[in-house]
């Protein structure tokens, strides 16, 4: 405890005697000043006991006493020590009245105690404060780090929550709590999962305040990590502003926090490589070998169905690695494994069908794709990406799923979506695929010469062509769609023939020749 003005009073050999503010004597005192100056206002910060001799006071004038008085307790003054027996006798009634109509203590200082003697002792208090600050500092990072290397993260928020008599948090990349003390804490610590995702905004290392008096409690955030943006944040909810050895306590929690998220970080990247392997095995039609390698780590993600998610950056942001965490964190919170590979500007994502990483893509692209259509926000330009989901499969089926995953993604790109499904794509239509360019530039090469006979006036082989393969090759009910008699219209398809030099009888060429007039007919 830093020393109050009681602890003056009470130190037996400044013989000090309260003349007023008797019920505010549990103020602390941050320094001792001494100053003769008619105001000295001007030279307080807040929190000093003032000693005086009233040198150049008028202390007998009640009015001069009350301003005096007044513009010390407004300045943060918490106490008033008058010394007796060098230009007063007593300290004047003017004074004493004045002290006790504002509420600011006075004490009455003794001829035979000298103000140096009241500084000393005040120094000497707040150098004992500060020194068992400083030990209990020390103690808390001792038990901090026991807790940690025994414990891990949550046996470190339970020591750090009962340093700072109040509760703490550990959150994720992704701004998720991961881990709280105690336990009641993580629903207060979930409320603040936006003001964790603005000082995710800021480089590393960050920190702000949250609360304040009209709230229930006063919450420090501190991001974590040595990188340009954090990995995790630590949240300390305490009912008043932490003190120096609590302080003490939450750097140490941090330092061990960050060392923790920098070894894991260590780890996450050796264990990327070794899903690195597992990919490659499997998309080799090695399912076998990438089950041995896999091992605990990924074993049981290749022991039910998959899906294969293949993202591309379309930005120079990095929206791959909002997807990294978003995934990521999804699958650790619902303790399921996830295997993540990076590949220059892709990422190849395996994830359990139906599992939280896959949930969790699918409403992060949602989420973009709202961004994209709301026209006063806008997505912003470092989210961008295209993803791909294949259909579920297994180990035996990964490169088939791989395959799944790019032509979605193909998809996603030409029709300017965020996500596509591969299911989506077997259950929709083709046509839309038609619109691609390479698509109409070999349309119109197949189809150039019957444009061109007809724009010469000396026939409709087009319209004709059309109306036959929409009758699956009926003469009657091509003809009477055109409104000809059917030997015109066999006339018609054997002048195509020539034209082209192509059979009709062939199915292929039927199936080329109607997907060109839907390719230039959708232009």
């Amino acid at each position: 405890m830093p020393p109050t003005l009681a602890s003056l009073v009470h130190h037996s050999a400044l013989k000090l005697t309260v003349r007023a503010g008797e019920d505010r004597l549990d103020v602390p005192v941050r320094w001792a000043h001494v100053s003769e100056l008619a105001d000295p206002v001007p030279y307080m910060e807040g929190g000093e006991l003032l000693l005086i001799t009233a040198l150049k006071l008028d202390a007998e004038d009640p009015e001069a006493m009350r301003r005096y008085v007044r513009r010390l307790a407004g300045a943060g003054v918490v106490g008033l020590g008058f010394a007796v027996g060098v230009n007063y006798d007593d300290i004047p009634e003017a004074l004493v009245g004045a002290c006790a109509r504002e509420g600011l203590p006075l004490l009455e200082v003794p001829r035979r105690t000298p103000f140096l003697a009241i500084s000393k002792a005040v120094s000497a208090a707040i150098a004992a404060d500060q020194y068992r600050a400083v030990t209990a500092g020390f103690a808390a990072q001792r038990e901090l780090t026991r807790q940690a290397l025994g414990a891990g993260p949550e046996g470190l928020l339970t020591a750090l929550a009962g340093q700072v008599d109040g509760w703490a948090a550990l959150y994720d990349a992704s701004g998720a709590v991961v881990a709280a003390a105690p336990e009641w804490a993580g629903r207060r610590a979930a409320r603040l999962t936006a003001e964790v995702e603005r000082l995710r905004e800021r480089p590393a290392p960050a920190s702000s305040v949250v609360g304040g008096p009209e709230h229930e409690d006063r919450v420090e955030l501190h991001s974590l990590g040595t990188g340009r943006r954090p990995r995790a944040a630590l949240a300390v909810g305490t009912a008043t502003a932490l003190g120096t050895a609590e302080r003490y306590a939450v750097h140490s929690a941090i330092a061990l926090l960050t060392l923790t998220t920098e070894r894991s970080r260590s780890l996450y990247e050796a264990e990327q490589r070794i899903g690195t392997a597992v990919l490659r095995m499997l998309l080799a039609g090695e399912p076998d070998h990438a089950r041995a390698v896999a091992g605990d780590l990924y074993g049981g993600l290749l022991d039910a169905p998959f899906r294969i998610i293949v993202a591309e950056s379309v930005s120079g942001g990095d929206p791959l690695g909002g997807l990294t965490e978003t995934v990521e964190s999804a699958a650790a919170r619902s303790g399921e494994a996830v295997l993540v590979v990076p590949e220059g500007e892709r990422l190849v994502v395996l994830a359990a069908d139906g599992g939280a990483a896959v949930a969790a893509c699918a409403a992060h692209a949602a989420g973009l794709e709202r961004a994209r259509a709301t026209p006063e926000q806008g997505a912003a330009e470092e989210d961008e990406l295209v993803v791909g989901l294949s259909a579920p499969a297994g180990p035996i089926a990964a490169a088939a799923a791989y395959k799944q995953a790019e032509q979605a993604l193909s998809v996603a790109r030409r029709r300017g979506r965020v996500l596509v499904e591969h299911e989506q794509l077997a259950a929709g239509s083709v046509l839309p695929l038609l619109a691609d360019d390479a698509v109409k530039a070999f349309a119109d090469g197949l189809l150039r010469a019957l444009h061109e006979h007809d724009a010469t006036g000396r026939g409709d082989l087009v319209a004709s062509l059309r109306a036959w393969l929409s009758r699956h090759g009926q003469w009657d009910a091509a003809a009477a769609d055109l409104g000809v008699h059917r030997h015109t219209l066999r006339y018609r398809m054997r002048r195509v023939e020539e034209i082209l030099g192509r059979s009709l009888d062939d199915p292929d060429v039927r199936m080329e020749l109607w997907l060109a007039l839907k390719a230039t007919s959708a232009e």
